[in-house]
C-alpha cells in the first residue's frame, strides 16, 4: 500500500482519546524496539486482527513505514528538538517517530490529527510531562515531497509529485539518512555509491504482493479471473511462471487465498526453488526450511512436476523439511499439510544444520536457503537494519559454510544442490560457496550458460561466474542469491 493511500483513515475507533490504530501501532513499535520481536510478525497477530480493516491498513502503513524510515525520522527529531536522542524517553521517542512520519510521509492524515493524537498517545503512555515538548517538536515539521512511490512503479500522482528534480534529490538524501552509515558503506564499496543510494531508497519503498499460485499454470488464468471477479487487480510477473503481482484490492479477503491457491511469496523466492529442478519421484531435503514457502513450492513440483522438469519416475516423491528453530517449526507444521500433495511423503525434522546431519547420502536434491543477514528484504523487514551488528556478517557466514559441507554430506551422486540467501553481502554469498567448493571433492558450481540454456527466462539475472542474483533497485524483487551445485560420480 502507498503511504498516500485514501483508505488511510485519519481517526478510526478511539482509545481514550486516541485512534485504536495507533495505540496498536504504538505498542508493536515499542515491542520491536525492546523486545526484538519482528513487526511482520506482530502485525499478523490477534491485537491486529480483530481490527476494521481500514485500522488495520493504518496499524501495518504506520508500524512498517515508521520502521524503514527510522533513521531519517531520528535526524529530524534531533534537528527538530535541538536535543540528542538518547537524552529522549523511549517512549517519547517512538511516539515523535509515528507522529513526524505521519507529518511528513501521509498526506491523507490532516497535520493538526497527527499532532494531537500524539500528545495524547504521550499522556496515554504515562509521560504527560512530554506533552508540551512532542506538540512543539511536531508542529515545527513539514511534509516531504515527493511521498515515496510503492514498488513496482509509481502511480501517475507519484510521478506528478516526483516532477522536481530538487524534491527527488531531497528523498534520496532522507532515504539515505534512513540507512545505516555502515550499510551504506558497504553497498558503496561492494556496487558502487550511485546503487547503493538507490539500494536505500528501495529498501524504503513498499515492495509488491506477488503472489505465487499453487495449482501451476494450469490454473493461472482461473486464478486471475477470479480475483478480478472479487475486485483484486493482479498481473503477470516478469521472471517466475506461477507468480502474479498485485496492482490493487485485498487478497486476504478471497476465495482464492482462503482455500489456499495461492499464497504470498517473493518473485526471487519463487525463482529459487525453481533452480533446484524438482521432478516427481526425487526424494528433496529443505535444510531450513521454515517458515515453509518454499517448502510448499517444492512439494508441488514433486507430486505435478509444477515449476520442475517432467519426468519419467512416479511415486515414491519424499520431502523432508528442517528448521532448528521450534518455534518457527510448529508455524511450519500447522501450514505446511495443506500444501502437500497426496502422493508426497512429507516429514518435519527439527535439527541444527551445522552439526553432522542424521541422513545417509539420500537427496537427490537439496535446498538449503542459509539463515542470513536478509539486507535483500529490507523494504519487508526494516528493523533487520538497525539490528545487524558489524561482527554479524562474520558470524553468520561461519555458520553458512558449515551448514553448506553438512549438506553436501548427503546428497547423492549426480544430485543437485542451491545455497541461496536473501543477503546483498559478498561474504555470505559468493565467498561461502567458493570456500567450500575448495575443500570439498567432487562437487561443481554449474556456469552461467548450463543455467541459462535450462531457463533462458531468466537468462539476464544470472551473472558471468553462473550465480544467480536479484535486487530491489534493478528488478523490483528482494534481493536473492544463489549458486547451483551438482556432484559428480562417487
Amino acid at each position: 500500500m502507498s503511504p498516500s493511500s485514501n483508505r488511510l483513515s485519519p481517526t478510526g475507533n478511539r482509545h481514550h482519546g486516541v485512534s485504536l490504530a495507533r495505540s496498536v501501532a504504538y505498542r508493536i513499535l515499542r515491542r520491536v524496539e525492546s523486545a526484538g520481536a519482528l513487526a511482520v510478525d506482530l502485525l499478523q497477530g490477534g491485537e491486529v486482527a480483530a481490527l476494521r480493516e481500514v485500522d488495520r491498513a493504518l496499524v501495518t502503513e504506520l508500524v512498517m513505514g515508521v520502521l524503514r524510515w527510522q533513521g531519517d525520522l531520528d535526524f529530524e527529531i534531533e534537528r527538530l528538538s535541538g536535543k540528542a536522542l538518547r537524552t529522549l524517553d523511549p517512549e517519547v521517542v517512538v511516539i515523535l517517530r509515528l507522529g513526524l512520519y505521519q507529518i511528513c510521509f501521509l498526506e491523507k492524515i490532516p497535520v493538526s490529527a497527527a499532532v494531537n493524537e500524539s500528545v495524547e498517545l504521550v499522556k496515554q503512555a504515562r509521560k504527560r510531562s512530554a506533552a508540551g515538548f512532542v506538540n512543539a517538536v511536531l508542529r515545527k515539521a513539514e511534509p516531504v515531497v515527493p511521498r515515496p512511490a510503492p514498488r513496482p512503479g509509481p502511480d501517475p500522482e507519484s510521478r506528478t509529485r516526483a516532477s522536481s528534480p530538487a524534491a527527488s534529490a531531497s528523498l534520496l538524501d532522507r532515504a539515505c539518512r534512513a540507512t545505516p552509515a555502515r550499510l551504506l558503506e558497504r553497498w558503496s564499496i561492494h556496487f558502487g555509491p550511485e546503487a547503493a543510494r538507490a539500494l536505500a531508497l528501495a529498501s524504503v519503498s513498499v515492495p509488491p504482493t506477488v503472489l505465487r499460485v499453487t495449482g501451476g499454470l494450469a490454473s493461472l488464468d482461473g486464478i486471475e479471473r477470479e480475483l478480478a471477479a472479487e475486485g483484486i487487480a493482479v498481473r503477470r510477473a516478469r521472471y517466475a511462471p506461477h507468480a502474479l503481482l498485485v496492482e490493487s484490492g485485498r487478497v486476504q479477503a478471497s476465495r482464492a487465498w482462503q482455500q489456499g491457491r495461492v499464497v504470498i511469496q517473493d518473485e526471487a523466492s519463487q525463482l529459487v526453488a525453481i533452480l533446484l529442478r524438482v521432478e516427481p519421484g526425487e526424494r528433496v531435503l529443505d535444510l531450513a526450511a521454515a517458515p515453509g514457502i518454499k517448502s510448499a513450492q517444492l512439494a508441488a513440483a514433486l507430486g505435478r512436476g509444477e515449476g520442475g522438469v517432467p519426468g519419467s519416475r512416479v511415486g515414491g516423491s519424499v520431502l523432508v523439511a528442517c528448521d532448528v528453530s521450534a518455534r518457527r517449526l510448529a508455524d511450519l507444521n500447522r501450514l505446511l499439510p495443506r500444501q502437500v500433495p497426496p502422493d508426497v511423503r512429507c516429514s518435519v525434522v527439527r535439527l541444527d544444520a551445522t552439526q553432522s546431519l542424521p541422513f545417509r547420502r539420500c537427496f537427490d536434491r537439496v535446498l538449503l536457503d542459509a539463515p542470513c543477514s536478509g539486507t535483500g528484504t529490507l523494504a519487508r523487514n526494516p528493523e533487520i537494519k538497525w539490528r545487524l551488528r558489524p561482527d554479524d556478517i562474520a558470524r553468520l557466514a561461519e555458520n553458512q559454510a558449515q551448514m553448506l559441507r553438512q549438506a553436501l554430506e548427503v546428497l547423492k551422486p549426480h544430485g543437485r544442490l542451491v545455497y541461496a540467501t536473501c543477503s546483498l553481502e559478498g561474504e555470505e554469498n559468493e565467498r561461502v560457496v567458493e570456500c567450500v567448493l575448495k575443500e570439498v571433492q567432487g562437487v561443481r558450481a554449474l556456469g552461467r550458460e548450463p543455467l541459462r540454456r535450462e531457463a533462458p527466462e531468466i537468462a539476464d539475472l544470472i551473472d558471468a561466474d553462473g550465480y544467480f542474483r536479484t535486487r530491489p533497485d534493478l528488478h523490483r524483487t528482494d534481493g536473492f542469491f544463489a549458486a547451483v551445485l551438482e556432484t559428480s560420480d562417487e
